[in-house]
This record gives structure tokens, C-alpha cells and sequence, in this order.
């Protein structure tokens, strides 16, 4: 049997509540199921409530009036979702999708501004995770405008880099079609990037497992893009 509390315990989100706080999150917590490729919520769906992971993948995307998906997020366990419309009581402003089996804990809208009124402690654990996604945001705004997709590439696997524990040994959560996305180009360009970065010795690629070779090459392209590419 799925222990609630022990759960909601090891999500980031809730580090340092106390035990009786702890409880009054699981007493609202709805526990819920999603196979690989389900919708979880569309955009325009009402927002009333937020998840978080505790098990499985999740996609945020958008998709364009001529029917182009562009990811904006790729989630896992223990990373909150849908939180926004916690706080401004509108609409999800994007679609979600598990991409795995996937056991989410959901939080009523309701009820979770209900606890965070009475417990100023999780209304700043909840400010800081916002805090973190709108720089995210800012990142990606950044490297989807601003650089060429290798520089995009490369920008992204330094963070993985980052995220997966620090070493230069870094796997993909996702296929590559879907990294095209998120990096808002497609396959076959991603394909022939990740083959040049290749030649160039900047990375080793065997499946979805991915050797950075040389991180200061990498975070020179990250910084000037397809130009250090060229030869």
C-alpha cells in the first residue's frame, strides 16, 4: 500500500514542514494514475489544483494553430506542476501529458490555499519553487530567441550535466524527437548537431547515454552558438 506520507515528506516542495504539517497536506492529497501518452490536463482546463511527481514523466507543451507541439518543460519525480493557477485561479495555460506510467499527487486548489494561509512556511517554500520556474522560463525565452540551435544543445546538456549530479556522464529522459521539441527545432537538425558535436569531440553519444568530453568547448558554443561550429 502507497504510504501518502512518506511521499509527500521527500518532495522537495515540503523539505522542512513539520510532521503535523506533513499530515494536513496528506489529508488533502488525491492520489492519481496515468499510463504512458494520457492527458493529464489541457489547456483552458480549469485550475483546481497542482500535482506533484511520485513516479513517473510529464511533458508541458503547447501546440500551435498550424498543429506544431513545442515543449516548454519535461518533469519527474518529485517536480510540482500546474502551480499557477494555484495562486491566480485561471485556466492551465498549457497542455500536460505523462510520458511514462506515472503516479501523481494532487492538490485541490481550494483546500491547498486554505493550508497555505495558515502556514506562512509553505507559502514561501511555494514562492520559491515559483521563483525557480520563472527563471527557468527566462533561460529557456533566452536560448530559444536569442541562439542557434547547437548553442541551444549545448546550453541544455550542461544543464543536465548540472541537474544529474554534477559528472560528465549525463541520459537522456526523453527521445530525441521530443528534445527537438523542447529545443523548437527538428529531428533531423538535432540529429546532424549532435553527429558534428560528435566529430568535434565535445561529446560521446551512445543511445540516450551522453559523455561530455570537453565542458569548457561546450560552454563556449553554448555561448556563441553555430559560429564555433563552422569548418
Amino acid at each position: 500500500m502507497v504510504n501518502l506520507f512518506e511521499i509527500i515528506s521527500a518532495v522537495p516542495l515540503f523539505e522542512g514542514l513539520p510532521r503535523e504539517q506533513l499530515n494536513e497536506l496528506r489529508k488533502i492529497t488525491v492520489s492519481r494514475r496515468f499510463t504512458r501518452g494520457e492527458t493529464i490536463f489541457s489547456e483552458g482546463d480549469p485550475g483546481n489544483g497542482f500535482f506533484v511527481i511520485a513516479e513517473g514523466l510529464v511533458k508541458i507543451y503547447k501546440v500551435s494553430s498550424e498543429g506544431k507541439e513545442q515543449i516548454l518543460h519535461i518533469f519527474g519525480v518529485g517536480e510540482p506542476f500546474g502551480e499557477v493557477p494555484v495562486f491566480t485561479g485561471q485556466p492551465f495555460p498549457a497542455n500536460a501529458e505523462a510520458l511514462a506510467k506515472s503516479h501523481l499527487l494532487f492538490f485541490p486548489r481550494t483546500d491547498f490555499v486554505e493550508l497555505i494561509t495558515a502556514n506562512p512556511s509553505l507559502s514561501l517554500s511555494m514562492l520559491a519553487v515559483l521563483s525557480m520556474r520563472l527563471r527557468q522560463f527566462t533561460i529557456q525565452i533566452e536560448n530559444l530567441s536569442l541562439k542557434e540551435v547547437p548553442g541551444r544543445l549545448a546550453s541544455y546538456l550542461i544543464y543536465l550535466a548540472g541537474e544529474q549530479d554534477g559528472n560528465n556522464n549525463i541520459r537522456l529522459k526523453i527521445s530525441k524527437n521530443q528534445l527537438a521539441s523542447l529545443l523548437g527545432t527538428i529531428p533531423e537538425t538535432l540529429s546532424r548537431i549532435f553527429s558534428k558535436m560528435t566529430d568535434m569531440k565535445l561529446i560521446e553519444v551512445e543511445g540516450k547515454n551522453i559523455k561530455l568530453l570537453d565542458r569548457p568547448g561546450l560552454i563556449t558554443l553554448s555561448e556563441h552558438g553555430k559560429n564555433q561550429m563552422a569548418s
